[in-house]
């Protein structure tokens, strides 16, 4: 099978080299075929020599690389990359029995060498969001693979591309199974905590795997304490704050149905309990108003900048809220703050939290520099896929 090449100019092809998975447009010298958006393409060097393949779209990054070696991507290729995947969960869980976590991440992305391509697993349930043309255009061969590699314990395959592909090409999509069926929300366990999956309606695949380590540490500081977690989304952070006996746990979120969710799994964990408190509110202005301090608190937020365009607004939109989270905290609290900005790097966002601990005049140690899961695995030569950033800060 013959594919359109991209031609990389002289001297540009180094990045390919060192195995970064993006080729940016004006690394582009010239291109055999006329490929369109989501075509699999070939890259060379200026000379001819074949270095990757991937998707092309027409844009700053105009390929995203899945593989180094020359390759026909049928079923059974997609099948090795997704088994080469489910290898490196099985070990990464190999301690942790189904009925404690029987819910993790597949595919991310770079990480595992898809780009454009996440898949989640809900106990026999997996969710695909793709996020480039190409990987939509291929979603039956890797159902078909996701099929094999799973076998008998797979109950559904759910494709949920409609609000992560370009928004011209995403009109005409619309979400579906592309194999079985699975009523919603479907219960899944985690680190021993049950949570209920609504992969059609809610958020992203339907809950934020990523934050599961990092639920289990704000446990090990929540006993006794009196717990805010804003951004609660489906209340993941507050199940593990009153399963290690938090003294009271209040969960805001802006949107109704989230606080719906995360009520429904207070419930689902331990029926009716008064020490939980849900408010479906605007975060900012639930802090304006209230007069509560808190020894623990959570700053979760979504990503405030998904441009570089937007990056400075989200920096600004980042410091006012964490200096009011600061002066919201009691003395000796500990507050867990994130980003998820891929634009905000680690550094930056550390500076600005410094920037919120000094306009809130408080004095303030880190205790932890946290992160994704090692099922978001980060690809050696793509450092942008480090997207998660966290700091556990103790203020005095």
């Amino acid at each position: 099978m013959t594919f359109p090449q991209i031609v990389l100019k002289s001297n540009r092809d180094e990045a390919v080299r060192r195995f970064h998975p993006w080729v940016f447009s004006g690394a582009i010298g010239s291109m055999k075929g006329q490929p369109a958006d989501g075509d699999i393409v070939e890259v060379v060097d200026n000379r001819n020599k074949y270095l990757a393949t991937g998707h092309y779209h027409n844009g700053n990054i105009a390929v995203k690389i899945f593989s180094y070696e020359k390759i026909v991507p049928d079923v059974a290729f997609w099948k090795q990359k997704l088994q080469n995947a489910l290898t490196v969960r099985k070990v990464i869980f190999a301690n942790q029995p189904d009925n404690l976590t029987n819910c993790y991440r597949l595919i991310h992305g770079e990480g595992d060498g898809l780009p454009g391509l996440i898949i989640d697993y809900y106990d026999g349930v997996l969710v695909i969001q793709a996020h480039s043309i190409g990987m939509y255009r291929v979603l039956e061969d890797i159902s078909l693979a996701l099929q094999e590699v799973y076998g008998g314990d797979l109950k559904a395959i759910y494709h949920k591309s409609a609000d992560t592909l370009p928004e011209n090409f995403a009109k005409n999509v619309q979400n579906g199974y592309l194999y079985g069926n699975c009523a919603v929300p479907h219960p899944v366990k985690e680190n021993g905590h049950t949570f209920l999956i609504d992969w059609e309606t809610g958020q992203k695949t339907g809950f934020f795997l990523d934050q599961r380590n990092n639920r289990d540490l704000l446990a090990y500081y929540a006993k006794g304490k009196k717990v805010l977690n804003a951004f609660c989304y489906s209340g993941g952070f507050s199940i593990y704050a009153l399963a290690a006996g938090a003294e009271r746990v209040d969960s805001v979120d802006v949107s109704k149905k989230a606080i719906d969710l995360t009520n429904q799994n207070v419930q689902a964990n331990f029926g009716d309990i008064a020490t939980h408190q849900s408010y479906a509110e605007d975060v900012m202005a639930f802090l304006k108003q209230t007069s509560d301090t808190y020894d623990v608190m959570v700053l979760d937020p979504p990503a405030f900048a998904k441009s570089m365009a937007a990056r400075h607004r989200a920096v600004q939109g980042y410091k006012r809220l964490n200096a009011d989270g600061i002066r919201h905290l009691k003395s000796n609290g500990i507050l867990f703050t994130f980003s998820c900005s891929q634009v905000v790097d680690r550094e930056l966002f550390y500076n600005t939290i410094v920037a919120a601990a000094i306009e809130a005049g408080r004095q303030v140690r880190v205790l932890h520099q946290i992160t994704q899961p090692p099922d978001h695995p980060v690809n050696l030569f793509h450092p942008e896929g480090s997207y998660l950033k966290g700091l556990v800060l103790w203020v005095e």
